[in-house]
């Protein structure tokens, strides 16, 4: 890292019923392997001061979280698989969401983060993938962590089609929501062989967007492809945000 290292922020997680705010050292350690300064936004009250922290950022990764987006947020009635939610989580990412917008600043959502993300841009989500939709794989493996669960499709001509180095790659997997409806100016670029959406990305003109349903830090050590998501990432922050 040098002094013109980007710094890019990263809200905490908060479980539902709890006032202990943390993050796993997962995220740090990936943005700082690939040359950035990984910063922890807290939970806060006060949006302004959300606000004011998202300013001073080269960029945002929106981690993942153990709540739910309240569906409120996508005008529709909580269905009985919805998880628990997190307010303060929800409004945070918003809050994040909205400087990014109106800075061009360049984003990289990961499993929630990309679900709000979605939200935030207008998109609904699936409630719950088991009992939504038929399918054979299990989504919300917990035994997965940093190891391979599923085979996903890649759009070869996205961002992850290069980084890929190809248009299939197996990923962990650890949610039990996804997106449904796609948010203003987002593309399906990655979907399991069941259809789930699995990553998406921006349509937006010199601004940098991306997000992934699976968790990259937890492999980025010993996986090429997880490790390059990094590295372009916080290329983009170092750089002008851009595609």
């Amino acid at each position: 890292m040098t002094e013109s290292s980007p710094i890019i922020g990263m809200p905490c997680r908060m479980d539902p019923g709890t006032d202990i705010q943390y993050l796993s050292r997962q995220y740090m350690d990936a943005i700082q392997a690939a040359g950035g300064i990984p910063v922890i936004v807290p939970l806060l009250e006060n949006p302004q001061a959300i606000r004011e922290i998202a300013k001073r950022l080269d960029g945002v990764l929106l981690t993942g979280s153990s709540s739910d987006v309240n569906p409120q947020r996508y005008g529709v009635a909580r269905e009985s698989g919805c998880g628990p939610i997190q307010p303060l989580r929800d409004e945070t990412d918003f809050v994040l969401l909205d400087v990014v917008f109106k800075h061009k600043k360049p984003l990289l959502g990961i499993c929630f983060g990309m679900q709000s993300l979605n939200v935030f841009l207008g998109g609904s989500l699936i409630q719950d993938i088991a009992t939504s939709i038929q399918t054979n794989i299990l989504h919300d493996n917990a035994a997965s962590e940093g190891r391979p669960s599923h085979e996903v499709e890649i759009a070869p001509s996205s961002v992850l089609g290069k980084l890929a180095g190809g248009t299939r790659s197996m990923v962990n997997s650890t949610h039990h929501q996804a997106v449904n409806r796609i948010g203003s100016g987002l593309e399906p670029i990655a979907k399991a062989p069941d259809g789930v959406i699995e990553a998406v990305s921006g349509n937006f003109r010199d601004h940098f967007i991306l997000a992934v349903q699976w968790h990259p830090e937890k492999c980025y050590s010993y996986d090429a492809f997880s490790r390059s998501i990094f590295d372009h990432f916080v290329a983009r922050c170092q750089g002008d945000g851009s595609r």
